[in-house]
């Protein structure tokens, strides 16, 4: 399994509980240990030009998921096939003010955010109301059972 973290943000992040959450996730989820990974953390102006060029959105946004290889959740019985995952960027700075807001830590939020991230890249979404409980419920589920607690409120829409 490779996962790889790259912090260009400037603020210190837990980068390998990151690591241990995706692992975490790739085994419940069924996903290939050779699948690839990369969680790229970003200031506000690296990830508003993200924004901008992935999204044609204005303004720094908590995550973004670029996927690759389009793999979906394997199951019990058959994995997702070996290949790129995608990737993901997150930015700390962002990530602290939605956690201050909502009342919880910022290694959770970033914590929320990976798993977020992680989900958009295995094609789950939260455009139409079943795909947000879908999804939604998937990532609080995911969450709180490695935290060994409930999970943070989510902050996205």
């Amino acid at each position: 399994m490779s996962i790889e973290v790259n912090n260009e943000s400037g603020v210190q992040v837990d980068e390998a509980q990151l690591v241990t959450l995706s692992r975490f996730i790739f085994e419940r989820l069924y996903i290939h240990p050779q699948a690839e990974l990369s969680i790229l953390l970003v200031d506000e102006p690296a990830m508003e030009k993200l924004h901008i060029e992935l999204m044609d959105e204005p303004g720094a946004t908590d995550v973004l998921s670029v996927p690759m290889d389009e793999l979906t959740p394997g199951t019990p019985g058959k994995q997702t096939p070996q290949g790129m995952l995608g990737d993901i960027a997150i930015c700390p700075q962002v990530a602290e003010v939605q956690a201050r807001n909502a009342g919880h830590s910022t290694q959770d939020e970033m914590l929320l955010l990976c798993t977020h991230g992680i989900l958009h890249l295995l094609g789950f979404d939260h455009a139409e109301p079943e795909e947000k409980e879908e999804m939604f419920g998937l990532q609080r589920e995911l969450l709180s059972a490695f935290l060994g607690k409930d999970a943070p409120m989510e902050t996205m829409q």
